[in-house]
């Protein structure tokens, strides 16, 4: 779907930082493109281009695709894991609140539709390029909190693989 974008995939130990890019015509400006394959999210701009950001995908189980919108927005998000995740690891808190340094959500997160999934930050920067997620998009915090006070509730969100 985004082949025209970046010529070709960067591995995965090397992240490419947040720059703007060429997009191809006939995407809606202010809409999110998530591309697992690339480990890139773009937010498209008017006159064929967008800000293309680097973030973590999901791993194998938790692959997903679709279309939904950001049902909220949450500035220092306090994060609850999931039954799941607190089998996977005992040792995980029932809570952390927003703005712990080890709160996994970081400094932003938009929430998608009426899922558990979120685009957000990392209080893990080394995350970000890989595939690490239980179905989050995680991003460098400096970017959410880029795209944060760019996005309104409502914005379409396009993710595929």
């Amino acid at each position: 779907m985004f082949d025209s974008v970046l010529s070709s995939q960067p591995q995965r130990s090397q992240v490419v930082a947040r720059h703007l890019v060429s997009f191809p015509p006939g995407y809606e400006p202010g809409t999110i493109y998530v591309q697992f394959s690339r480990a890139r999210l773009y937010y498209v701009l008017s006159n064929g281009r967008a800000i293309s950001y680097p973030i973590a995908t999901p791993k194998g189980e938790a692959r997903w695709s679709g279309e939904t919108r950001v049902s909220a927005k949450k500035v220092n998000p306090g994060w609850t894991p999931t039954a799941e995740m607190r089998r996977e690891n005992p040792d995980l808190p029932a809570y952390v609140p927003g703005g712990h340094p080890q709160n996994p959500l970081g400094v932003r997160a938009l929430y998608l539709g009426k899922s558990l999934y979120r685009i957000h930050g990392t209080d893990a920067p080394w995350s970000v390029g890989q595939s690490v997620s239980h179905g989050c998009i995680r991003m460098f915090n400096q970017d959410v909190a880029d795209l944060y006070q760019r996005v309104p509730i409502g914005t379409r969100v396009v993710v595929t693989w």
